[in-house]
């Protein structure tokens, strides 16, 4: 019998990994951005934050009238998967980076990683010598593992409600 002449999809996209894709902020990033931020803060940080102390970190999907603004105003790197966002980073001409989220469905596959290489990138070329930030419980482990030191632990106030998080920083 033998082969037929009839040629076969091979099924590589179904084992393949998704492709990545970092860039800058642009207008028109706010809502998906504020909803991924929502999402991270309400499902991903659902088990080190009560649902008092999400709601009061992130009252809503919706985008504050300055959201946008801020991620624009910054250096905002972007992190997306077939055009939707799953991540993103902002580092402010100080060197304090802002935010730094990752969408829960995508956590744990390098996406934080390639963000931070971005961002640190962005910091070395602006001749920035040290980073800092205010990581959450469910970030700390991450930044530690990137090198950051803790320099202290703090309570601060989201709507009336107290949220532990932790002083930062990085040389690089």
């Amino acid at each position: 019998m033998g082969r037929s002449g009839l040629s076969f999809p091979r099924r590589r996209h179904l084992s393949a990994r998704p492709r990545l894709r970092l860039r800058r902020a642009r207008p028109g990033d706010g809502a998906p951005t504020r909803a991924l931020f929502h999402d991270a803060v309400h499902r991903g940080a659902s088990l080190s934050y009560s649902p008092e102390e999400r709601d009061a970190w992130s009252p809503s999907p919706e985008a504050p009238a300055d959201w946008e603004q801020k991620l624009l105003s910054r250096h905002t790197v972007i992190a997306e998967i077939r055009g939707a966002p799953v991540g993103f980073m902002t580092l402010g001409e100080d060197g304090y980076l802002d935010f730094a989220y990752v969408a829960p469905d995508w956590t744990g596959r390098g996406i934080g990683r390639a963000l931070l290489q971005a961002i640190l990138r962005e910091a070395r070329r602006a001749g920035l010598g040290r980073l800092s930030t205010e990581a959450s419980l469910v970030a700390r482990p991450f930044f530690a593992r990137h090198g950051w030191r803790e320099t202290a632990r703090q309570s601060v106030i989201r709507h009336g409600v107290a949220l532990t998080n932790f002083r930062m920083e990085i040389d690089i």
